[in-house]
């Protein structure tokens, strides 16, 4: 340790303090700092004199200014069920075109029916409702039950192969597996329901598509339909569009033929109130608008 000195290149008296030759310089505290610390303090001081701020075991101090924060949501809390009640009224009483027909109602659908959606749908069907491999596209507008609010309504309130008394049922027979289908038969209806959707098609494939035809004439119109376009009160889908839940190329159509089918959504009824089952089948049915 050296004796305290100037340092000649700033003019600042140093502290006396040296390591490897580096000397301490004794600066000063910039005035700025200390304006902002003092600025600081006061406020803590006022801020604690004003607002509660202090445990005081059971208690609190409640602050010069008596504002309760507890009070203050407690009460937003109370304007909001206020709010809500006044608008879940009106829609548990109008039919579901009135609601569609009502501006007002509509976008207290989408604002509410957005976070129902999110909070019990998406982990399946995703947040935009698109869907994803054995989840079908909500917003894609191609419907396993029925596309009305009143269908999406039943669909949401009983599920698909649930536990509900009177849950949708469906189930696609495993044609390949039971040997119902040989392995050829199982490649040409494929085939042939790819073409079915517009879909390009290799020479191979090509050349099963009018034994696929007849395959499909033989097995599958009874749910598909003979123009393959589904039946809603059998959940089978419709094979003429773009939309497939579990694939649509060669490979995915031959294992669903092969090893059939058997989709699966929850009942919820009972963990959902009518007023928010009828509120997600309105929201449900806005999810395909962008696209429309």
């Amino acid at each position: 340790m050296a004796d305290a000195r100037r340092d000649p290149a700033t003019g600042t008296i140093t502290t006396g303090h040296e390591w490897n030759g580096i000397e301490e310089l004794d600066t000063p505290i910039p005035r700025v700092v200390l304006f902002f610390l003092a600025v600081t303090t006061l406020f803590s001081i006022g801020y604690w004199l004003l607002m509660p701020a202090w445990p005081l075991g059971v208690t609190y101090t409640k602050g010069l200014l008596g504002i309760d924060q507890r009070q203050v949501v407690a009460e937003q809390v109370r304007d909001a069920a206020t709010e809500r009640a006044s608008w879940t009224a009106k829609l548990d009483k109008a039919s579901f075109a009135e609601i569609a027909a009502d501006p007002q109602l509509m976008r207290h659908v989408r604002d509410t029916g957005r976070t129902l959606f999110e909070d019990n749908c998406a982990v399946c069907h995703g947040v935009q409702g698109k869907g994803g491999p054995g989840f079908p596209n909500l917003a894609a507008g191609s419907w396993l039950w029925g596309g009305s609010p009143e269908a999406i309504a039943e669909t949401i309130r009983v599920g698909i192969n649930g536990t509900a008394k009177d849950t949708r049922t469906g189930q696609m027979m495993a044609f390949g597996r039971d040997g119902i289908l040989q392995r050829e038969q199982v490649l040409a209806v494929a085939s042939y329901v790819r073409s079915l959707s517009g879909q390009k098609l290799d020479a191979a494939e090509q050349a099963r598509v009018p034994a696929g035809k007849e395959v499909f004439a033989a097995n599958c119109v009874a749910c598909h339909g003979e123009n393959a376009k589904g039946q809603h009160d059998l959940g089978a889908p419709d094979l003429t569009d773009a939309n497939w839940i579990y694939g649509g190329d060669l490979q995915s159509v031959v294992n669903s033929i092969h090893g059939g089918r058997q989709g699966h959504m929850p009942s919820w009824e009972g963990r959902l109130s009518p007023t928010d089952i009828k509120l997600l089948a309105l929201y449900v049915g806005t999810l395909g608008e962008a696209k429309r």
